[in-house]
């Protein structure tokens, strides 16, 4: 397969530029212009080329595209202008952003700059002035040259730190990264725009009757003295709470405070009617994301902006300010949007959800055997671990008990303590006194004592700085202070420091937000996560040799597949989503999948 690497220059102004609008809007905008390119194949020199838009595009198809990968810095964009402005598929995508956020981690800098730095392949050189508002005739041809000699160092560059990153990268990742990128750069689904702009006019609707119910106006409403002014006035003596961050008594305003949520069902109508307003026009969500939605609507299909290797463990992760991975599913406009992302005429789209993998992954990692059969078994565990909490039956167990036995398994396997705990219940809207909260843990730990040696020895390591083999044999690795992974990839710990703390040691690492703490618990919380992401990442390759996978959200798939497919693609997806790989032999995965005429829905 040919290499060919590129990056194109583009017309922008102070108003219409990457940093002011998304890629989607920047490369289908009316103002886009490609001033010029520099393209390198395989190892011949770079080339520099402009022209008019019929000029560069005969010049593009004269290079053998379709056994061709392409690689750039911030592939979404170059491979997006492609396909959108010119019609091109190359036969993969690769890109030297998304390789370094998985070789270096998401917490160090990835711009071209840094890289071209950290491998001493050359400089970066400068912008060329004062090109900003110009258009391609409005270049002189020194003007032109000096921009092509600043695109064809970047393209060079890119290449060398390329192979230098690529050398060892495991093969499986670029084929992830490929099939990220074709998820934005080659659309497939359509979105409903007459239901998009029926659905904001509902949405505002609403929001101007719950303040016209209330009888005042959303600034009031918004405003946390004004609000507790409003309630006053109604006699009601606005809740109060110790903050946290200062010590101090504050307002108890937050849709999760106590005293808050007790005032959703306060005897006076004239209260509740202030606090539905107040929540109902808090929520911007669904308006705004309603809103991008039908602006995207209006220019095309909808590319999928998943960012590839976003977050510390591996995890994709939304972009391009269309963050499909927290659509919102509850509340009154709970799944509504997910209505509106179609397939293409005579396709059905498919959503499978790995049921409760990291909960699976931990217990096969700390080897908990019996909780590792339960799930191989297909036994609710939660209802298990109610019953032990409980001390009942498991068929005598109630919803409240089996809600609190989900919480302590998905929750309490980190080494969360009884107060975290606690306020994790609270959030859901259920109330536990802190000792009961307390034994609850004491319970958990003591019938999971094997996770629980798996946190001491996670804490052992931070200790020692060892390399070693860790948890279940084969899997893992501990090498300095990097955590190797199954996949090839690591989980990096960077500038890793100790301080004496009141609970004795404590550890911490450098990310760009400052120092966050590390311990046994969340370090066990990263490794369930990555491992996890390997198995969905593998999966999904297993799925997209046969069907074309056009979405990932957290733990679930979506693929698309014609109408006459959908009964055997279901069995097939279903089937992939069960398998694991060789390195995790006996890890019990099962699934949970729906089909339907749009992203909402599950048949």
């Amino acid at each position: 397969m040919n290499l060919i690497t590129l990056d194109f220059e583009t017309y922008y102004d102070k108003d219409y530029s990457l940093k002011k609008v998304t890629t989607e809007e920047y490369v289908r905008s009316q103002d886009f212009e490609v001033i010029g390119l520099g393209i390198k194949l395989d190892n011949n020199p770079t080339e520099w080329a402009s022209g008019t838009h019929k000029q560069v595009k005969e010049y593009l198809h004269t290079f053998p595209w379709e056994s061709s990968m392409v690689l750039a810095h911030n592939t979404m964009f170059d491979g997006a202008i492609l396909n959108w402005q010119f019609g091109i598929k190359p036969k993969a995508y690769t890109d030297t952003l998304c390789i370094s956020r998985a070789v270096n981690g998401v917490e160090v800098s990835s711009s071209l700059d840094a890289l071209a730095k950290r491998y001493d392949v050359g400089i970066k050189g400068k912008e060329v002035l004062n090109t900003i508002g110009k258009r391609r005739e409005e270049f002189t041809e020194e003007e032109l040259s000096k921009f092509g000699d600043y695109c064809v160092n970047d393209v060079e560059l890119t290449h060398k730190v390329f192979l230098k990153m690529a050398t060892d990268f495991p093969k499986k990742e670029l084929k992830l990264i490929d099939l990220s990128l074709r998820m934005f750069i080659e659309p497939m689904l359509d979105l409903d725009l007459i239901w998009l702009e029926n659905h904001l006019t509902e949405t505002r609707n609403r929001k101007e009757k719950l303040l016209l119910n209330a009888g005042c106006s959303k600034e009031d409403l918004m405003s946390n003295p004004k609000f507790a002014e409003l309630l006053k006035g109604l006699g009601v003596k606005p809740p109060t709470k110790i903050s946290a961050t200062t010590g101090q008594e504050t307002l108890a305003f937050s849709k999760s405070d106590e005293g808050f949520k007790a005032l959703e069902t306060h005897p006076d109508e004239r209260v509740q009617n202030l606090v539905s307003a107040r929540l109902g026009n808090k929520s911007t969500l669904e308006e705004t994301r309603t809103q991008r939605f039908i602006d995207i609507a209006k220019r095309g299909l909808l590319p999928v902006p998943i960012r590839y290797y976003s977050a510390h463990t591996g995890r994709w992760g939304g972009d391009d300010k269309i963050n499909l991975q927290n659509l919102p599913s509850r509340g009154v406009d709970g799944n509504k949007l997910k209505s509106c992302i179609l397939p293409p005429p005579h396709h059905t789209l498919i959503d499978a959800d790995s049921s409760q993998i990291e909960a699976r992954v931990l217990a096969w990692l700390a080897e908990q055997k019996d909780l590792t059969n339960a799930f191989t078994k297909g036994e609710d565990v939660y209802k298990k671990m109610a019953s032990v909490i409980y001390g009942v039956a498991e068929q005598d167990v109630t919803k409240d008990q089996r809600f609190v036995g989900k919480t302590t398994i998905l929750g309490a396997g980190y080494g969360m303590g009884a107060l975290k705990f606690q306020n994790q219940l609270q959030t859901f809207g259920f109330d536990m006194d802190i000792h009961e909260a307390r034994r609850v843990i004491r319970i958990y730990r003591e019938s999971n004592y094997k996770i629980n040696e798996l946190w001491r020895d996670a804490q052992q390591f931070l200790k020692s700085g060892a390399s070693a083999p860790f948890g279940k044999r084969g899997v893992l690795n501990f090498k300095g202070l990097d955590i190797i992974l199954p996949s090839g990839l690591s989980i990096r710990y960077d500038d890793l420091r100790h301080e004496q703390g009141e609970k004795g040691l404590e550890f911490f690492y450098k990310t760009r937000r400052g120092y966050t703490r590390i311990y046994g618990g969340k370090i066990i919380e990263n490794v369930c996560q990555a491992i996890a992401r390997c198995i969905i990442g593998e999966q999904m390759l297993r799925i997209a040799k046969k069907y074309r996978v056009v979405l990932t959200v957290h733990d679930s798939i979506a693929t698309c597949v014609r109408d006459e497919e959908a009964e055997q693609a279901q069995a097939y997806v279903e089937e992939c989503m069960r398998w694991t790989p060789d390195w995790a032999e006996g890890l019990p995965v099962d699934c949970e999948s729906g089909k339907g005429k749009s992203y909402g829905d599950r048949e």
